[in-house]
């Protein structure tokens, strides 16, 4: 029998568009990212991912993507094994089961509380080590997170569903709360927007899409002033590439030397404060 989970507004629901386009790349004879777990929680819910009309390109962006955020949290706590990880819109995902933190890391996975409250029935202990059920916009959830240690901060997805306002303040009191780190996330640019209403996909979020987005990676950097970036990762450019399926590999390979064109499609971003 088919595991039964809460009924998520529309903002909340969006997890099932990332988690289910990770779990198609796992099913793929050449996954990206291969996130057994993402298909596993799919096929314990009986979710029919049909509905979202995810393409196979699109279930290979958000692989891609999310293998991106993976590295970079990755890379940052090899260089400060004690580090605190927040992980921002968490929903379903099993992030820390994928980057396997030391125990001397402490991984938060920051979603509304409906979300966090599902993830025990669906992850195990090991993918979901400290929850923090909140909105992400509320200016408490940070009181509970140790503020004299060096973080890590991905967001896989949740620029997309804030206003500008809402994540620059965000981003700042994160700043504030640590005394360095970095944090990353998917970009958004202008047309990445427009498109994302448009084409298919992306159907079940356009109606809560709220983020205007932005051309030029140093825009962050007018958020605060200890925000630098680090890296602007035009995942046409990645090696990643080589496992894609022969038309959307040539796609990328034509796209890739023009860092204009490539901004429209799929960015990760990363910055240090």
């Amino acid at each position: 029998m088919a595991m039964t989970v809460p009924t998520f507004n529309a903002v909340q629901a969006s997890l099932w568009l990332t988690l289910c386009g990770r779990a198609l790349d796992n099913r793929l004879s050449r996954p990206i990212l291969g996130d057994n777990m993402a298909d596993e929680v799919v096929r314990k819910v009986d979710f029919d991912y049909t509905k979202l009309h995810i393409p196979t390109s699109s279930a290979i962006y958000i692989a891609h993507r999310a293998k991106k955020l993976d590295e970079i949290a990755q890379r940052f706590i090899a260089r400060h094994p004690d580090a605190v990880g927040l992980d921002l819109g968490a929903g379903l995902d099993s992030r820390a089961l994928r980057i396997t933190p030391p125990p001397t890391v402490d991984w938060y996975d920051v979603d509304f509380p409906e979300v966090v409250g599902t993830r025990p029935r669906m992850l195990p202990h090991d993918a979901n080590p400290h929850p923090i059920g909140a909105d992400l916009i509320e200016p408490t959830w940070l009181d509970t997170v140790p503020t004299d240690r060096p973080a890590v901060i991905v967001a896989d997805g949740l620029i997309a569903f804030l206003s500008e306002d809402e994540m620059r303040t965000m981003v700042c009191r994160i700043i504030e709360h640590f005394p360095s780190g970095e944090i990353a996330f998917n970009g958004y640019s202008k047309f990445a927007v427009w498109a994302q209403k448009r084409f298919a996909g992306a159907e079940s979020i356009k109606a809560v899409t709220r983020f205007p987005g932005f051309d030029d990676p140093r825009y962050p950097e007018r958020w605060h002033p200890k925000l630098k970036l680090v890296k602007e990762i035009l995942c046409t450019r990645e090696p990643e590439v080589a496992r894609f399926p022969v038309g959307l590999r040539l796609m990328n390979r034509l796209t890739a030397p023009s860092t204009a064109v490539s901004r429209r499609g799929n960015v990760v971003l990363h910055y240090a404060f």
